[in-house]
């Protein structure tokens, strides 16, 4: 079994690449494509949580959306080495949902890994439609790894 394994430069999606390996069984899946999407044009640009080094100025260390994709697939297709599958890289160019679900077809996949809600209140919308659109047209079932809930702080009696 193919499996897409899509990630948005989020933390959430690191978890979720590492949660496919807590339960799938590595001797059914034949191949894993890490992929991210890059929208062209886009006036946000693609999360780079995964990125530990910041410059000086605490600016984003890479100069452009692609570079930012090319280091969350790397980042993402690392945690899933030496867990069995062979794994592919990919970075690709157009709208995350649709550009998704074209990888699931034309790779024949038969899972495909989105995670949901990883960031901000805006853009937890935006990836959560994401997540929606791909769970409602991909052509194989959708995982969708949602983070852990928080913790409720609890009160202490003094």
């Amino acid at each position: 079994m193919h499996v897409i394994m899509a990630t948005d430069g989020s933390k959430q999606s690191l978890a979720a690449a590492k949660y496919l390996k807590t339960f799938a069984d590595p001797t059914l899946v034949t191949e894993v494509s890490v992929i991210a999407v890059v929208r062209p044009l886009a006036a946000v640009g693609f999360a780079d949580d995964l990125a530990e080094v910041r410059t000086r100025s605490g600016e984003p260390q890479f100069g452009s959306f692609r570079e930012a994709a090319d280091h969350a697939v790397q980042v993402v297709a690392e945690a899933l080495a030496g867990w069995g599958p062979k794994i592919n890289k990919r970075v690709r160019s157009g709208s995350p949902a649709n550009e998704i679900i074209k990888a699931a077809t034309s790779l024949d996949a038969g899972l495909v890994v989105v995670a949901s809600g990883s960031r901000g209140i805006s853009e937890t919308v935006l990836l959560g439609s994401t997540a929606q659109r791909v769970q409602q047209y991909a052509p194989c079932p959708v995982l969708v790894v949602r983070p852990a809930p928080r913790k409720k702080a609890t009160r202490q009696k003094a």
